[in-house]
C-alpha cells in the first residue's frame, strides 16, 4: 500500500501487500515484492527489484539494479523463510545485492548511514555495521561480519564468517581470510596487519590519549612476540584505562572462539604471499 506522496513510475510492479512510506519513490522497471516495507523517504532506482519480505528503513538511496533479498547463493538453503534488514540513510549504488540469509528465522542486516558502492556483493547472513564503507567490487561471504565505521577497499574479497572490526581498514584488492580486529589498518593478497587506521581514528574523534593506548596494545599484540594469552593479559592493563582498547581486548577474545583465527603481522610473510 502506498504511502502519502509517493512516486511509482508506471512501468514499476509493486505488490499490493507491500508497504510503501510516505514520500517513497520507485524507479522504472523496478520490482517491490510482497511483504516488503520501505520506510519513508527512500528512493528505489530503475530496474531495481526488491523482494519478498525484506524491510527497508528511511531515506535510503538505492540505484539502478541494486538486488535487496534475492535467493542466498548457499547450497544448505531450502526455501525457508528468512529475511533482509536494512536502517536508515544508506547508501547503496549500482548493481549492488544483498542476499537474503539462510536459516529459518535468520536475516541478514545492514546498519545506518553506510556507503555500499557498485558492484558489491553481500551474501547471507552478513552483518554491516553502521557507517561502513564498502567500496566497489567488494565480495562478502556468508555470515561476515564488517563493524561500525569500518571501511573495506574496492575489489577486495572476504572469507565466509569473517569478522571486521570496528574503525578498522582493508586495502582494496586484499584477500581477507581471518578476522581484522578494531582499528587496525591491514591488506595484502592474504592480508595482514599493517599498522593502525590513524587516520580514521582521528576523523571519529578518538582521543589522543587513546590512540596511544591503542599504539601500545598493538605492539603488545603484534610486535612484542608474545603468544596469545600472554598478549591479552597484558591487554587486560591497558584495557583498565582506554575503552577502545577494551573494544579490541574483547574482539579478540571472542576470535578465539570464532572460525578464522586473527590475521598476523605483516612481518611474518612467506615465499608464497
Amino acid at each position: 500500500m502506498p504511502g502519502r506522496g509517493t512516486a511509482i513510475h508506471p512501468t514499476a510492479v509493486v505488490q499490493s501487500t507491500a508497504q510503501l512510506g510516505a514520500g517513497v519513490e520507485v524507479g522504472a522497471y523496478a520490482v517491490i515484492g510482497a511483504g516488503v516495507v520501505i520506510g519513508a523517504g527512500t528512493v528505489v532506482g530503475p530496474h531495481g527489484v526488491i523482494h519478498d519480505g525484506v524491510v527497508i528503513g528511511r531515506k535510503n538511496e538505492l540505484a539502478a539494479h541494486v538486488v535487496i533479498g534475492g535467493r542466498p547463493q548457499d547450497r544448505a538453503y531450502g526455501g525457508e523463510p528468512t529475511h533482509v534488514r536494512i536502517g536508515d540513510a544508506n547508501i547503496i549504488s549500482e548493481f549492488a545485492s544483498v542476499d537474503r540469509a539462510t536459516g529459518e528465522g535468520h536475516e541478514t542486516r545492514v546498519g545506518n548511514g553506510t556507503y555500499i558502492m557498485s558492484s558489491v556483493k553481500i551474501s547471507h547472513n552478513c552483518r554491516i555495521g553502521d557507517g561502513a564503507i564498502i567500496v566497489s567490487g567488494t565480495q562478502l561471504g556468508g555470515w561476515v561480519d564488517v563493524g561500525e565505521h569500518a571501511y573495506v577497499g574496492g575489489i577486495t574479497g572476504v572469507h565466509q564468517f569473517v569478522h571486521i572490526g570496528r574503525l578498522a581498514i582493508v586495502a582494496g584488492c586484499s584477500g581477507v581470510r581471518q578476522d581484522v580486529p578494531p582499528y587496525v589498518m591491514a591488506g595484502g593478497f592474504t592480508a595482514r596487519a599493517l599498522g593502525l587506521n590513524t587516520v580514521g581514528m582521528r576523523r571519529h574523534g578518538v582521543s589522543p590519549a587513546d590512540r596511544l593506548a591503542l599504539r601500545r596494545a598493538f605492539r603488545i599484540f603484534y610486535q612484542s612476540h608474545l603468544a596469545m594469552e600472554p598478549a591479552i593479559a597484558a591487554l587486560e592493563v591497558e584495557a583498565v584505562r582506554s575503552v577502545p582498547v577494551r573494544h579490541m581486548l574483547d574482539f579478540l577474545r571472542a576470535a578465539r572462539e570464532r572460525k578464522r583465527g586473527i590475521i598476523r603481522w605483516r612481518a611474518e610473510t612467506t615465499p608464497s604471499d
